[in-house]
């Protein structure tokens, strides 16, 4: 029987078999090549120990319900993209035939049986990996647009997940003049650097606040971009930020830190902005998340958006629970994980 990746607890992944369902007229079978992890939204329900877990979201009065457990939610799939070849197609299915290649979010399996509407053909020359991309950068240019990066600003992005990673290469392309990026962890930094970035601060080892005061002429960036999740790193990303400027936060916060409202906060009218690209309507009348979805794969397909080495790491399929504990137990040995289906 074919495998996949599941947690069935919280904090524990392991691979475990399924049954392939029959395939319907309008269906399609894929063999997966190449899948990813969305390390922030998928580790929070991996972990359970959020909101999301204690306390029920409430889509109607859009709040969380404090005191009523949301459901277990496990067992759950892990994974959120994948690239595949398609093996079995439908009676009724004309859009795709067998050999194509084919992507959608779909979780870390062996195979995929699914309508042939939800999937969309790989364009020709874009690799595995930049396809993962997909899903960040949705995000990142949901975030440059809240954040209305100018020619010429000088932006600081706290925070290099794969979001973080794209935002730095998106805000380049919108213009900014000069790309400051904080992380604590090496091997984050030094991607980012590979891409967008003039200068790349370790939080840990230093004041960044202070450093990006220090590299703008006293004055700091004018929009600062917080995609984390930390307490501190948004609390460093506020003393970042210039008067008046504009600090956008893509980001889920939770934990016992809490966050210091000090007198950066209270002294420099700093506009501080939640940007989901996905929770609509959008500001703009004109845009809604499936414009920014066409607008971010376009940006990956051309090349203006690079994601070819931000893969990392890449682990073989037969290994893909060990991997997923790996980056829940050791971020900083990770960057967005991939997996190889060989």
């Amino acid at each position: 029987m074919p495998l996949e990746l599941i947690a069935d607890r919280p904090g524990h992944a392991v691979l475990s078999s399924y049954q392939e369902p029959p395939l319907a007229p309008d269906e399609i079978r894929v063999q997966s090549l190449f899948s990813s992890v969305k390390h922030g939204t998928e580790l929070r329900g991996f972990r359970a120990d959020t909101p999301d877990a204690s306390d029920r979201w409430d889509g109607e009065l859009r709040l969380h319900r404090r005191g009523e457990s949301a459901t277990s939610g496990f067992p759950r799939r892990l994974g959120n993209m994948c690239l595949g070849a398609v093996v079995q197609v439908g009676a009724e299915v004309t859009t795709l035939r067998e050999g194509d290649r084919v992507f959608a979010h779909l979780p870390i399996r062996e195979t995929h049986t699914i309508a042939a509407t939800r999937v969309q053909k790989a364009p020709d020359g874009i690799s595995p990996q930049a396809i993962m991309y997909w899903d960040p950068a949705d995000f990142a240019v949901g975030a440059v647009r809240d954040g209305a990066v100018r020619l010429g600003d000088r932006v600081a992005v706290f925070g290099l997940g794969a979001i973080g990673l794209m935002v730095a290469q998106a805000a380049r392309l919108c213009g900014a003049r000069w790309v400051a990026v904080v992380d604590p962890i090496e091997r984050r930094r030094a991607a980012a650097l590979r891409h967008a970035a003039d200068l790349a601060l370790d939080p840990v080892a230093m004041d960044a606040g202070l450093e990006i005061k220090q590299h703008t002429d006293k004055i700091g960036a004018d929009i600062v971009f917080e995609t984390s999740g930390s307490y501190r790193a948004f609390e460093d990303a506020m003393r970042a930020t210039c008067y008046a400027g504009t600090l956008v936060s893509t980001a889920y916060y939770h934990g016992e830190q809490g966050l210091r409202l000090a007198g950066e906060w209270h002294r420099n009218r700093i506009q501080v902005i939640s940007s989901r690209a996905c929770s609509e309507p959008l500001p703009q009348a004109s845009w809604n998340f499936a414009r920014i979805r066409e607008e971010s794969l376009a940006l990956l397909v051309e090349g203006h958006l690079q994601a070819d080495d931000l893969i990392d790491p890449i682990a073989p399929f037969a290994a893909a629970a060990d991997a997923y504990q790996e980056i829940d137990q050791h971020p900083e040995r990770s960057i967005k994980l991939g997996i190889d289906h060989g």
